[in-house]
């Protein structure tokens, strides 16, 4: 489970004071004990009880301005600093289910039921209200390739909820939660891992029942830019299309590249042979998520092929 980070801090600290310490101390979210180092700072900001209120305040007296133009999370999340080049500073708001929150937008925006672990490293404490609840797993990553459908040793720890005052180091790729909804509306403050790798690290969704992978729910632009390329990039981004598939070193990029590949061929046939290739590779992912899709394309023959439609 997350790394519990015992501290009995009682300094009270603004979110620039915060910040100062970050930004010019040895701060390096990739070593776990230098992350947990900075639980005590943390738990101070977490000390002060009205910081978060008078942001809140100027927010709505500047109609959200700042959220608008810098906070890409969905609205549970209040972005507090996000412009140093190592991390991100964050609120993030946890509804009881009789909220108005989850009666109008239901739970999935919160990821209450779903098992997931994180591409990132981030501290976290309890703010306000008594927490949101997880059931806490770990597993270890390097043993999976990520494929839907895949078994994983996902292995339980504990249930427990993120008390007001209490710190965790959620540790990249290891620590995996159900998490599951506040008694009561809760809040809690996180410093999160920021840069480039971490839109290149897959984070998964789960089903504890089976213990298998449901998903890989990173997502780039590249993706998108590679499915306009193979549509309308002509010869030039069809060959691009193809290298990507070939040789860039993220699978989900790679299948990805594949898929795009597969969507510009006219005959069924075709596209079924290029995932059949595809599930001849070494490479666990792309073997095992190529067979997938070979098998499927070929279940929807009938209607993919337009069959269907044929008069006898």
């Amino acid at each position: 489970m997350p790394r519990v980070i015992h501290t009995d801090a009682t300094e009270v600290i603004e979110l620039g004071d915060l910040v100062e310490m970050l930004e010019t101390g040895p701060f390096d979210a990739r070593d776990e004990d230098n992350f947990a180092s900075w639980g005590p700072a943390l738990k101070k900001l977490a000390n002060n009880r009205s910081f978060l209120g008078d942001i809140i305040i100027k927010e709505l007296e500047s109609r959200c301005g700042n959220q608008i133009e810098t906070n890409r999370y969905t609205p549970q999340v209040i972005l507090l600093h996000s412009r140093s080049a190592n991390f991100i500073v964050r609120a993030n708001i946890w509804p009881a289910m009789g909220d108005s929150m989850v009666r109008d937008s239901g739970t999935d925006p919160f990821f209450y039921g779903k098992a997931h672990d994180h591409n990132f490293s981030f501290l976290t404490v309890g703010y306000l209200g008594p927490g949101y609840w997880s059931e806490y797993y770990e597993y270890d990553y390097a043993d999976v390739a990520g494929y839907v459908g895949e078994k994983v040793d996902l292995r339980y720890i504990e249930k427990s909820k993120l008390d007001e005052g209490k710190v965790m180091l959620y540790r990249i790729h290891r620590d995996v939660h159900l998490q599951l909804p506040a008694d009561e509306m809760s809040v809690s403050l996180n410093i999160l891992e920021a840069g480039a790798r971490t839109h290149f690290l897959d984070q998964y969704r789960f089903d504890i029942e089976n213990s298998e992978v449901t998903a890989c729910v990173t997502r780039t632009a590249t993706e998108a830019l590679l499915s306009l390329s193979a549509q309308i990039g002509g010869e030039e981004g069809r060959a691009l299309v193809e290298d990507f598939a070939a040789r860039h070193p993220h699978d989900q990029i790679r299948f990805h590249a594949l898929r795009s590949r597969a969507s510009t061929m006219e005959a069924l046939d075709d596209r079924i042979e290029l995932f059949e290739r595809a599930a001849r590779s070494d490479n666990r992912f792309i073997s095992a998520m190529a067979k997938r899709e070979a098998e499927t394309l070929e279940k929807g023959r009938v209607w993919l092929s337009g069959e269907h439609l044929k008069v006898a």
